[in-house]
This record gives C-alpha cells, sequence and structure tokens, in this order.
C-alpha cells in the first residue's frame, strides 16, 4: 500500500549553480508549497521540453490548488512552469482509492501516469477488482485522452512506466493475481512487467520470481531494445537463483518479447531491496537501494539501513558495490522506503 506518515507537500528546489554556494550550503533558488487543507503527497516529478515540471501523486483535497476530485482519494497531476508556477491541475480517479506513481512526457508532448486504482467510476473503468495498476493519456494540456485498468481479481501495485522506442510504454510493479490480464505468476507475489502498444492494448505480459514474495521497483528499455529490472525478492525458486537470505536486489535482463535473459539475486543476509536503476554509457547498469546487510556482496556497512549502490556489467556481474550511510537509532524501529511505501 502507498502510506504516507506525515503530510508531505508537493515542494521542488533546484541547486544554484554556485560552486562554492554547492559546497558550503544548498541554494534553493525556488520552492512551492501545493495543495489543499487535506493530505496532498508527491511520488514522481520530471522536467518537461518546455524548462518547466510535471508532477504526480495522490491528492485528498477539496480546496487550495486542489479542483475536481472525485472523492476519498485522487492521482493529483500538476504542471508547473520553469519557476514553480501552476500551469494546470488534474485530479483524476474515481471513489475509491487512486494513487498516481510514476510520470513520462510523451512524444507528442503529452504525458504518460501510472498508477494504482481501487475505483471502478468517475475516470476509471473496466477494474479486474481490488487494485489495478491505472494507466491515464493525458494531453499536452493535461486533458483525459484514454485511460486502461489492467490486472486480475488479486492485487496489483504499480511502481513505474516509460514511453518505448515504438511509442507504447512500458510499465512494471508487483501482482498475485493469476487471471484477468495475469497468467504464469509463481507464488505469493511477481514482478508484473507489461508491454503495451500506442493506445495501450497490452502486446505482452510477464510473471517473474519464484514461491515467495517478488516486487519490482523500476523497469528501463535498454539501447538494444531489452528490458531491465530491478526490486525485490525473497524467493529462490522459480526464474530467480543465488538468494543470500531474507529480501536481495533482483535485477532482470529481458529481451524485447519479454523473455528472460539473465537474473542476479545481489546482497546478504540481511534486507536489501533496489529503489531504482539506469543502464549506464558503458553498457553496463547502476542499480540504488538500501540494506541490513555485512555479509554476501556488502561491504563497509555502517548500520541500520544504509543506502547500496551496485555497478554491474553488461552481463550483469557484479563490478563494484558501495554502502552508503552512518550510524542512527531508527524512530520507533521502523524504516520505509522515503516514508511512502509499506509492503
Amino acid at each position: 500500500m502507498y502510506i504516507r506518515l506525515q503530510r508531505v507537500a508537493f515542494v521542488c528546489g533546484i541547486l544554484g549553480s554556485n560552486p562554492l554556494a554547492q559546497a558550503q550550503l544548498t541554494q534553493i533558488q525556488w520552492q512551492r508549497s501545493l495543495g489543499g487543507t487535506a493530505n496532498d503527497f508527491a511520488g514522481s516529478i520530471q522536467q518537461t521540453s518546455d524548462g518547466g515540471f510535471i508532477t504526480v501523486g495522490s491528492t485528498n483535497s477539496l480546496d487550495g490548488d486542489v479542483f475536481g476530485n472525485h472523492g476519498g482519494t485522487d492521482c493529483w497531476v500538476v504542471k508547473l512552469d520553469t519557476t514553480g508556477n501552476l500551469e494546470w491541475q488534474k485530479a483524476l480517479g474515481g471513489s475509491q482509492w487512486d494513487v498516481a506513481v510514476s510520470v513520462e512526457q510523451t512524444a507528442d508532448s503529452g504525458f504518460i501516469v501510472l498508477g494504482t486504482s481501487y475505483s471502478n467510476d468517475g475516470d476509471v473503468s473496466a477494474n479486474h477488482g481490488f487494485g489495478d495498476f491505472w494507466v491515464a493519456k493525458l494531453n499536452p494540456s493535461g486533458d483525459l485522452q484514454w485511460q486502461r485498468a489492467y490486472g486480475g481479481s488479486g492485487y496489483e501495485e504499480a511502481h513505474c512506466i516509460q514511453q518505448t522506442d515504438d511509442g507504447g510504454y512500458v510499465m512494471a510493479g508487483t501482482t498475485d493475481s493469476n487471471d484477468g490480464d495475469v497468467s504464469g505468476v509463481h507464488g505469493s507475489s511477481d514482478y508484473w512487467i507489461v508491454k503495451l502498444d500506442p493506445l495501450g492494448d497490452v502486446q505482452w505480459q510477464k510473471c517473474l520470481g519464484g514461491s515467495s514474495h517478488d516486487v519490482a521497483s523500476s523497469v528501463q528499455q535498454t539501447g538494444d531494445g531489452d528490458y531491465f529490472l530491478s526490486g525485490r525478492t525473497f524467493s529462490n525458486d522459480g526464474d530467480v537463483s543465488g538468494s543470500h537470505g531474507s529480501f536481495d536486489f533482483w535485477v532482470v535482463k529481458l529481451d524485447g518479447a519479454g523473455d528472460l535473459q539473465w537474473q542476479r539475486a545481489l546482497g546478504g543476509s540481511g534486507d536489501d531491496e533496489a529503489f531504482s536503476a539506469e543502464h549506464t554509457s558503458d553498457g553496463g547498469y547502476i542499480v540504488a537501494g538500501r540494506t541490513t546487510s555485512n555479509n554476501g556482496d556488502i561491504t563497509g556497512y555502517h548500520g541500520n539501513y544504509d543506502g547500496w549502490v551496485v555497478k554491474l556489467d553488461g552481463a550483469g556481474n557484479l563490478l563494484w558495490q558501495r554502502a552508503i550511510g552512518g550510524r542512527t537509532r531508527m524512530k520507533h524501529g521502523v524504516f520505509d522506503k522515503q516514508r511512502m511505501m509499506v509492503m
């Protein structure tokens, strides 16, 4: 589920260009707090071709900067200009719980928005039951062009979307369904990757994982037209091998048709979870997340949760790794991803 532990407004700031100022103190050029009197949360932001910004998240508000809420929690899409002034906003969803987690400007200067939806009314149609992946295609002014709900009778949680070279889209997250749009699930929850055509029709889908919990956090199309995914796994069977115990980083390379080329489980005996990955200019991959391990693939651990960065070559072999952090006390014994995602 997508949960905040405290109210956080949409805020955007840009570092100043003065190297001395950056070295001594972050210089804020501007910032904006956007929302209403209820809960408004930011999940993703991207700079747009006009130099402004597009950001998405969720809102419970019916006032302030928010207009058009459908009830409960809506996806909230906000377009800002180059200095952070509000150009337009859209509340999208239905009467239930709808949260946007990923946005990208598309080749036609519009926007593709991905979230998780429990609604089957308002802007949302054809929900399969419980939570579905929900994709909304917007034009450059934020008007809804088309929308689709994807999933089965179980629970789907969306995490990331990207436009692909053919004008379609690839998205990833997790599923525990084995019906509807979903087939081939291995166990408790799987990575779920879905390839769409430009109008949102499913071209193919793949469930990846083992008999336990597997959750994809990121997906990226690589320069060769293949796909690279990262996230976490608790499995050591099915598609997963080489687990170190508890949760591991799990990275997966698929070909253009979604067939598995290779996979790597990375980590130690503690909890290791990847949040983000990028295809690097040398043909390899950089993966970032967190760890509580001090063995296996991990050295230099500081205590509690550390940031963990892993560099892989093009075949998924580990080139180097760094555990980044300090030693501190966790408040109330709880640490969650940016105090935002709780599974």
